[in-house]
C-alpha cells in the first residue's frame, strides 16, 4: 500500500458533492488519501466533479474506474440498491471498500461480501460509524454504570419529511447538480429504514448490544411525492414501526416514518427504573465525556456531535457530512497503519438483519428471530 491511499468515489451525487469530495480534497489529508477517480452514469457529472475537486480520472462506467482508475480503495456512494453488486465487483477487482449506508439490503448479500473480503484479505468499513461518537459511548457507559437504574425500554428512529426533495444539490439548472431523489422512495434500497433509521439502529445497538428478535408493522403512507413538477411514486415502505427484543425483558422501539419524530437527531431515549437519557442528557443534565469541550465550543447540538469525531479537525469542522468523512478515514487508517476500526461490516450486517426482519415480520405477522451478532 502506498503512503497515501488512492481513493475512487462511486457516484457523484449529493453525498459526494456535499461531503466526500470536499473533505478528501483538503490539503491536510493528501499525505494519507488521494482522490484518484470518480464515476457517475449521468453524462457530465463525474467530469464536473473531477474538475471542481482536482480528481485525475472521471468515468461514466464503474467498470472503467475499477480497471483504469488507479485506485486502492473505493467509497461507494451510489443508491443503496446498487451497493451489493458494486461492492462485489470492487472486491473481485482487489479493492478495499468504504460503504456509505447501507452496505446491502439483505443479510445474505452482507454474508457474501464479508466472506469474499476475508478470502482476498481486503477491508470493508461500513457506515454509519455511530460507534465512534463519544456521546453514544457516554450513553452506553452511563447505562452500564447503573445511572438510570435498571434499563427498561428505549426508542429511536428517523423520518423522511421532505429532506431529500429539498436538498440544495437538487435545486439547480446544472444537470450535474440537479440530482433526482426518486430512488429514495423505490425498491430496492429505498425507504427511511435503509436511509435514515439505520443511524438510530447503529446507535441503539452500540448502546444495548445485539437484538434477539424483531416484530414490526410497515406500509406506504405517502404513495406519491413531487420533485421538480413531476410525480414520484413510492413503492418502498415509508412508514415502519419496529419492536426489538434485547432479551431479559428489555425492549426498544424504532421507527422509520414518512414524517415526524420524537428524538433529537438520530439519538435515542433510554428509560430506566431511576431515570432516563434523552439524546445526550441524563435526567436533564448533559452527559460528560472527554471530548465534550469541543462540542460546547460551538454550542453543542448536531454540529457539536460532529466535531467530536476523531478526524474532524481544522477545515473539516466547517464542511458538511463530517461523519461520512470520518468513516472513510477509518478505512484509510486501517490500510496505512493496520489499525482495525470498530466500524465493522459485522455490525452493519446485524442492523441490516433488523431491517430485513422488520419487513418480513410485517408481511407475515410473525416475530423474527435474529441470527447475526457483532463483537
Amino acid at each position: 500500500m502506498p503512503d497515501a491511499v488512492r481513493m475512487g468515489v462511486v457516484g457523484a451525487g449529493t453525498i459526494s458533492q456535499r461531503g466526500i469530495l470536499p473533505h478528501l480534497s483538503q490539503d491536510d489529508v493528501r499525505d494519507r488519501v488521494v482522490l484518484r477517480a470518480v464515476c457517475d452514469p449521468v453524462p457530465g457529472r463525474a467530469g464536473f466533479a473531477a474538475e471542481k475537486f482536482g480528481i485525475t480520472h472521471a468515468f461514466l462506467d464503474y467498470e472503467q474506474l475499477l480497471a483504469n482508475g488507479e485506485v486502492d480503495a473505493v467509497s461507494i456512494a451510489s443508491p443503496i440498491g446498487l451497493h451489493f453488486e458494486q461492492g462485489k465487483q470492487a472486491l473481485e477487482a482487489g479493492k478495499h471498500i468504504h460503504f456509505n449506508k447501507t452496505m446491502t439490503t439483505t443479510v445474505a448479500e452482507a454474508d457474501e461480501l464479508i466472506a469474499l473480503a476475508a478470502s482476498k484479505n481486503l477491508r470493508i468499513v461500513a457506515s454509519p460509524g455511530e460507534v465512534l461518537r463519544p456521546q453514544v459511548q457516554a450513553v452506553r457507559s452511563a447505562i452500564a454504570d447503573g445511572r438510570i437504574g435498571i434499563p427498561t425500554w428505549a426508542i429511536a428512529g428517523a423520518s423522511f419529511g421532505t429532506y431529500h426533495l429539498d436538498e440544495k444539490e437538487r435545486q439547480s439548472d446544472n444537470p450535474a447538480m440537479n440530482i433526482d431523489p426518486s430512488w429514495y422512495f423505490r425498491k430496492p434500497g429505498g425507504g427511511p429504514l435503509y436511509d435514515m433509521t439505520v443511524y438510530a439502529l447503529h446507535g441503539m445497538t452500540t448502546v444495548l448490544g445485539p437484538a434477539k428478535q424483531v416484530t414490526a408493522i410497515s406500509g406506504v403512507r405517502i404513495p406519491e411525492r413531487e420533485f421538480n413538477g413531476k410525480a414520484v411514486q413510492t413503492d418502498a415502505d415509508d412508514n415502519t414501526g419496529i419492536l426489538l427484543d434485547f432479551g431479559a425483558g428489555l425492549f426498544a422501539m424504532a421507527y422509520g416514518a414518512a414524517a415526524g419524530g420524537i428524538n433529537f437527531w438520530f439519538s435515542g431515549t433510554y428509560f430506566g427504573t431511576e431515570g432516563k437519557i434523552v439524546g445526550f442528557e441524563l435526567n436533564g443534565e448533559p452527559l460528560d465525556y472527554p471530548e465534550k469541550h469541543l462540542a460546547d465550543e460551538i454550542g453543542g447540538g448536531v454540529q457539536g456531535a460532529q466535531v467530536t469525531l476523531p478526524h474532524v479537525v481544522g477545515t473539516h469542522r466547517d464542511l458538511p457530512e463530517q461523519h461520512v468523512y470520518e468513516d472513510i478515514m477509518q478505512l484509510v487508517d486501517w490500510l496505512r497503519e493496520d489499525k482495525a476500526t470498530p466500524v465493522t461490516a459485522e455490525h452493519a450486517r446485524h442492523v441490516i438483519e433488523i431491517i430485513e426482519a422488520a419487513y418480513t415480520a410485517s408481511e407475515t405477522g410473525q416475530t423474527q428471530q435474529l441470527k447475526t451478532t457483532f463483537p
